[in-house]
């Protein structure tokens, strides 16, 4: 099941996001995705993926909330996913009634993939702490899963507190949208494996895909789901693809093609780096689903 990224960053934020949503469900896309940058830090003291600085389309983002609510109203098949809103940046209340609102306007369609970032400066923005960033994830999920499921609800922990409250308003997916997680540390892993419903690795193209370290890191999450009394089995994944701008339709379709036979047949791509306008991104959706 092939998904896409919306078109969220750099010239693509100005992009028709409803033709493109409509448009690439209509051509077979099976979910669309956004990401959540704040800003692209002028001297950054962490760049991006390894990298000294911060790419230059991350100086102009869509709001995720935004450019899923429009989809949302667009679409009426494809799953509406994050990879992934940072989690540690959202007050706990008001991200479940964002979140929340839009998987009612969705029918139920919104799956919610959480990370922790890795840039100082945009903890420093969101006036969250950057140390500790495991834990507030955590007490995140906590409060969101009380939200979402008690009546009323109430959380108490070290950064956020929520006296007992009727939110009555609930997702139309029950309990809760799938929770999905980004991670590749071993600490990361086992927090899919103890709660999360599924994990979001990313790959490259083009690349030497090795789907062995895919192996690896699924195998720390099932063993601490089977160690939380949880099946494995129940916990999904989705591949993100980051296409890089040397990268071909061709490269991308045959790393489609390996993931599926590796056993990995959910994925979506992100076309941030080799696309910019409407006809562009529509082309490329429509030869991958193509191929």
């Amino acid at each position: 099941m092939l998904g896409f990224a919306l078109p969220q960053y750099g010239d693509s934020a100005r992009i028709d996001l409803a033709r493109f949503a409509s448009t690439a469900e209509e051509l077979g896309a099976a979910s669309l995705w956004v990401g959540d940058r704040l800003f692209a830090p002028a001297h950054p003291t962490v760049g991006y993926a390894g990298r000294d600085d911060v790419p230059e389309q991350f100086r102009t983002a869509l709001d995720p909330f935004v450019a899923l609510t429009v989809a949302a109203t667009a679409t009426r098949t494809a799953t509406l996913g994050s990879s992934v809103l940072v989690a540690p940046w959202y007050p706990p209340v008001q991200l479940a009634r964002q979140l929340t609102s839009i998987d009612v306007v969705a029918d139920g369609r919104l799956l919610a993939g959480f990370g922790v970032g890795w840039s100082p400066e945009e903890y420093q923005a969101a006036g969250a702490p950057f140390t500790g960033r495991g834990a507030q994830l955590d007490e995140l999920l906590d409060a969101l899963v009380a939200l979402w499921t008690t009546d009323p609800a109430e959380h108490e922990g070290a950064r956020w507190s929520i006296p007992p409250a009727h939110v009555r308003l609930t997702p139309v997916h029950q309990p809760h949208p799938p929770i999905y997680l980004g991670a590749q540390s071993a600490a990361a892993l086992r927090r899919i494996g103890r709660r999360a419903d599924g994990w979001l690795p990313v790959v490259l193209a083009p690349g030497r895909f090795d789907p062995s370290l895919l192996h690896r890191q699924r195998a720390v999450i099932d063993a601490a789901a089977v160690d939380a009394g949880r099946s494995p089995e129940r916990i999904g994944t989705t591949v993100r693809i980051n296409v890089t701008p040397r990268a071909s339709i061709d490269d991308v379709a045959a790393l489609v093609r390996a993931l599926d036979e590796a056993g990995y047949p959910d994925a979506f791509v992100d076309l941030l780096y080799v696309a910019t306008d409407l006809d562009q991104h529509l082309e490329w959706v429509r030869r991958l689903l193509g191929a």
